[in-house]
């Protein structure tokens, strides 16, 4: 697999923590009022709906599928959906209970990573008219993806370009028979119009669950072509991250690490694309 080992279902869950501070698509307020929480008045509402208010969690077989219940009522997605996940999920399934479980006193919606994705699969990439939409954007970052403009110094940067960056294009172009060019430009668009075309098709092949997590990982990288190998499984997670952070990785090795912000970007990232991965996984 040019270099990459595939994505193991151990990488995920080590990677895997119960936490984010973006990307985050689930109402604490909608889940709240869905699992019929206690009344509340109007002054303490706000106050109410973010406590925990469910004693047990449980995933629950329905209609050929699993739900997670809060008090044997099954979630539900934003737009009001029932958040049924294919028999083919269940481990899904069990990681979003683990999240709800994890709650112990204050709702914290930034802690619901998985079920904050799994909620953007059902509600925006079951229709077809937003799904389109959704990877018209998301094609666009492939003509400005990060790892297509490389630099020729200093040599921290040279090197770690060629370590994570020039093993994922040559993957890209044997994969899907494209030729990903490098930028000479910060403002031009570097890509054939072939290439996009026949990068738009592998974007169409994408079950809803899939385009989730790519839209995540696409976000979290800026980098089209890392989020695709993270979801094809040649990246995993670890991979992934490194591949983002060449630059400021290069910039650490040569001034070193500013606490509070280095450390805590580091741990960011991996949570968000340790969920990205998290969905994929069909078992």
């Amino acid at each position: 697999m040019l270099g990459f080992p595939c994505l193991r279902r151990v990488d995920v869950l080590r990677t895997v923590q119960l936490g984010q501070r973006r990307w985050i698509t689930v109402s604490a307020r909608r889940l709240a009022e869905t699992a019929d929480g206690p009344a509340v008045t109007q002054t303490n509402k706000a106050e109410a709906t973010m406590k925990r208010f469910w004693k047990d969690v449980d995933v629950a077989e329905r209609d050929g599928g699993y739900v997670v219940t809060l008090d044997r009522r099954a979630l539900k997605t934003p737009s009001g959906n029932t958040l049924l996940l294919p028999r083919n999920k269940f481990a899904v399934a069990s990681l979003i209970a683990a999240e709800w479980e994890s709650q112990s006193t204050v709702l914290k919606p930034h802690a619901l990573p998985i079920t904050s994705l799994a909620s953007r699969a059902i509600d925006a990439f079951t229709n077809a008219t937003e799904r389109a939409q959704v990877q018209k954007g998301l094609l666009d970052y492939l003509h400005t993806d990060t790892i297509c403009f490389h630099q020729d110094e200093p040599h921290q940067l040279v090197t770690l370009q060629k370590q994570h960056w020039d093993p994922l294009l040559d993957w890209a172009r044997k994969s899907y028979g494209v030729d990903v060019r490098k930028a000479e430009s910060l403002f031009s668009s570097t890509q054939p119009p072939e290439t996009a075309e026949k990068l738009a098709k592998a974007l169409d092949e994408l079950d809803q669950w899939e385009l989730a997590s790519f839209e995540r990982a696409t976000h979290v990288t800026k980098s089209f072509l890392i989020a695709l190998a993270l979801v094809k499984r040649c990246l995993n997670v670890e991979q992934a991250a490194n591949a983002a952070h060449v630059e400021v990785n290069s910039q650490i090795q040569r001034w070193g690490e500013v606490e509070d912000t280095h450390d805590v970007d580091y741990h960011d990232v991996r949570r968000q694309l340790g969920s990205a991965a998290c969905l994929l996984m069909r078992v």
